[in-house]
């Protein structure tokens, strides 16, 4: 890695901070006319994934509240770099959003050479969404239960253990390779472009396990085509408390926590910003949508532009770690 490039990162990101805190400050402008036609939010990702899940169930209750349409517009591929690059490019009036997520924002930047977008440049922070409980399942005809089981398959199996991810360097990725790294196995990574594709793969069988949020392999549990061993969290998530950490597997540095973003381009209006932050934040707070993404393992966590700056800041910090910790700097 570049010896400035987390230092420019680092002032990138106090200037987007200092942004972000100066809109929190103003007064809201005349946004009682906001919006006059239909909304756009482009999910950087395939439609069934996690973070489509969340964007849809936040764009329903926007729409009924704005009496517009709300769209999701699901653009995956490329570890999501694609869609978030379509943000980037987008005009910033107000009528396009995005739904942001861990690894397009604060792990990419450190993974890959050069980018189409930039986090602190490019977008206007708006809320996050919530937090994602990451969870590690395999195909249900693996016979391991535990994930001391599945490590002990793996060690008798150097290499045919086969597992996927989202894409190369998304935050699944890195999970997978933290285990490798803590256990010592030998694994073979199969990488997707997106969630859907590397679930659809994983219950064919053509891989036998993943790390995957928890809204978007939750039918396949209930159902029982998927097992789930661990949650990635440092404490038990709420949707399934009788099931274990990694880091009560014994695997402490195996923690892993997703999470979902709304942005907008840099230099939409801030009267629109504080409009869909307060609309957002009480619709994801409501005992409705807490409801219904809780059971799926997604938690609403709504905060402020300055906050979700501030937040990101830190985010991008701690995966540069990571990222130079599995040697994956720059892989494309």
């Amino acid at each position: 890695m570049n010896g400035m490039h987390v230092p420019c990162i680092a002032l990138a990101a106090a200037a987007w901070m200092a942004a972000a805190q100066a809109y929190a400050q103003r007064a809201p402008g005349a946004a009682s006319d906001y919006p006059t036609r239909p909304v756009r939010i482009i999910v950087p990702q395939a439609a069934g994934g996690g973070v489509d899940v969340v964007a849809r169930q936040l764009a329903q209750k926007l729409g009924e509240t704005w009496g517009q349409q709300v769209l999701v517009d699901n653009r995956p591929g490329a570890n999501g770099i694609i869609g978030i690059e379509g943000i980037a490019k987008s005009k910033p009036d107000g009528y396009t959003l995005g739904a942001a997520f861990t690894s397009v924002l604060t792990i990419n930047p450190h993974v890959y050479k050069t980018l189409p977008y930039d986090t602190f440049r490019d977008f206007a922070p708006i809320t996050q969404t919530v937090t994602n409980t990451i969870v590690l399942v395999v195909n249900s005809y693996l016979p391991a239960r535990s994930v001391k089981e599945l490590v002990a398959l793996a060690k008798s199996r150097p290499g045919d253990v086969v597992y996927g991810s989202f894409g190369i360097g998304n935050m699944t990725h890195l999970a997978g390779e933290l285990l490798r790294l803590e256990s010592g196995v030998k694994m073979t990574h199969v990488p997707y472009k997106g969630e859907t594709p590397a679930v659809t793969d994983l219950l064919g069988g053509q891989v036998v396990m993943i790390f995957a949020t928890s809204a978007g392999v939750a039918p396949h549990i209930k159902s029982g085509r998927l097992r789930l061993l661990a949650t990635g969290g440092d404490k038990r998530a709420l949707a399934y408390p009788d099931t274990p950490t990694m880091i009560e597997a014994g695997f402490p540095n195996v923690r892993v926590t997703g999470w979902g973003a709304l942005i907008a381009p840099a230099g939409t209006p801030q009267d629109a910003i504080d409009k869909i932050q307060r609309e957002s934040a009480r619709h994801l707070m409501s005992a409705e949508l807490r409801e219904r993404l809780s059971a799926a393992g997604a938690e609403p966590a709504p905060n402020t532009p300055s906050e979700l700056a501030a937040f990101l800041k830190s985010e991008s910090e701690k995966w540069a770690r990571v990222v130079r910790q599995a040697g994956l700097q720059h892989s494309q």
